[in-house]
């Protein structure tokens, strides 16, 4: 966003610049916990919403482009149906609940959209959607249609069809591979608590934390996996695995609390985690990857290698799992089982199991063909 639209940004929200650099970007995702959509009852909070609105109408006017994922469905539908446990006492419960109130939640959103002014859209995707390229290339071109023609596109995850084993499991990492779809500078998680605190915040002493320039190590012990809610599935660890995201993908990422009236327009403590230097389109899709076909263990030469731009030759490897096929993505762990990259196998599974720890010209007498230059080519893989 230019600093002129930057300040009619600021104008409109009644003179406060909240959540910067988020607020600020030209294209934003705003995501919304089920707590703050649905009251204890399984009601919706529509007066709540409304101001919700009013905020993204304001920032729109202001030229901003924003696009909303929305929690909701499954508790607003458990209500509807009387199923106990919010709706989420088994799979078939929380299926059952989703495509129920995935249309009263459809329904509120274009409503009080549409008190603004504003058209509303509904995207419902799926953790295959996003995770493979060709899918994934296709939402990112709707995305980018809807927002351009000035839509809001209100986005949530396909709980109606979604398994245990295939779903993003909360709308945290959801937001963040929007962002990374849509090409948004921005995500604000809005939620029940108002950022990262360096403990729970419930125990004595906790202290928080206003801006995160790397997440490593130290910043993911902070993580408490409890939703305070009970209503919905992300805690912090969800919030962390978001920021990145985004992070990697050159956006910024914003946890605030949305028990105000009008938390996009109100300035409130909120911890930012500062995006990195954006990656290639490409290489962002593969560092947002959930999940891996297979993973490579590889030994601390190549790990050093790979840090220095090096593609990954099989004589650095040391073990290979997983059922692949080439194309596919791999997690590629260093000696101590962390994961250091992420990346496209040039082999399937049995090939490259055969020339794990060999040299070029063994390779080529454990294959019976001339092998590829990599297991793993650099300008297929993503540093983690």
């Amino acid at each position: 966003m230019t600093f002129a639209l930057a300040a009619a940004a600021h104008r409109a929200n009644g003179g406060t610049m909240s959540l910067f650099p988020p607020a600020t970007c030209s294209r934003l995702i705003v995501k919304i916990g089920s707590a703050l959509l649905v009251d204890a009852e399984g009601a919706v909070r529509r007066s709540w919403l409304v101001g919700i609105a009013a905020d993204i109408a304001a920032r729109t006017r202001a030229g901003q482009q924003v696009a909303v994922v929305s929690s909701g469905a499954i508790a607003l539908g458990a209500r509807r149906l009387g199923l106990a446990k919010g709706g989420r006492g088994t799979l078939e419960d929380a299926q059952a609940a989703a495509a129920t109130g995935q249309i009263a939640l459809s329904q509120v959103w274009a409503d009080v959209l549409g008190g603004e002014g504003l058209t509303a859209a509904q995207i419902l995707v799926t953790l295959d959607d996003l995770e493979h390229r060709r899918r994934y290339l296709n939402a990112a071109a709707t995305l980018d249609r809807l927002l351009t023609l000035g839509v809001v596109p209100i986005i949530n995850e396909n709980d109606s069809v979604a398994t245990e084993e295939i779903r993003f499991g909360d709308n945290d990492r959801l937001a963040a591979r929007v962002a990374q779809a849509a090409g948004a500078g921005g995500v604000i998680l809005l939620s029940d608590i108002d950022g990262l605190y360096d403990r729970n915040p419930a125990l004595p002493g906790a202290s928080h934390i206003p801006r995160v320039e790397r997440i490593d190590g130290k910043i993911e012990a902070m993580a408490d996996t409890g939703s305070a809610s009970g209503m919905g599935s992300g805690g912090m660890v969800s919030k962390i695995a978001a920021a990145r995201i985004a992070n990697a993908a050159g956006a910024h990422l914003a946890i605030a609390s949305g028990h105000t009236d009008r938390p996009l327009s109100t300035e409130a403590r909120h911890t930012l985690f500062i995006a990195e230097k954006g990656a290639s389109a490409r290489k962002a899709w593969l560092a947002g990857g959930l999940t891996a076909k297979g993973r490579l263990t590889i030994d601390a030469g190549a790990a050093k290698a790979l840090q220095g731009g090096a593609s990954l030759l099989a004589a650095g490897v040391t073990g290979a799992t997983g059922s692949f096929a080439r194309g596919d993505i791999l997690d590629i762990a260093g000696p101590d089982g962390r994961v250091v990259a992420r990346g496209l196998s040039e082999y399937p599974a049995a090939d490259a199991a055969a020339i794990v720890g060999l040299g070029r010209d063994a390779q080529e007498a454990a294959l019976g063909y001339a092998p590829r230059s990599a297991m793993v080519h650099r300008d297929h893989m993503v540093l983690l």
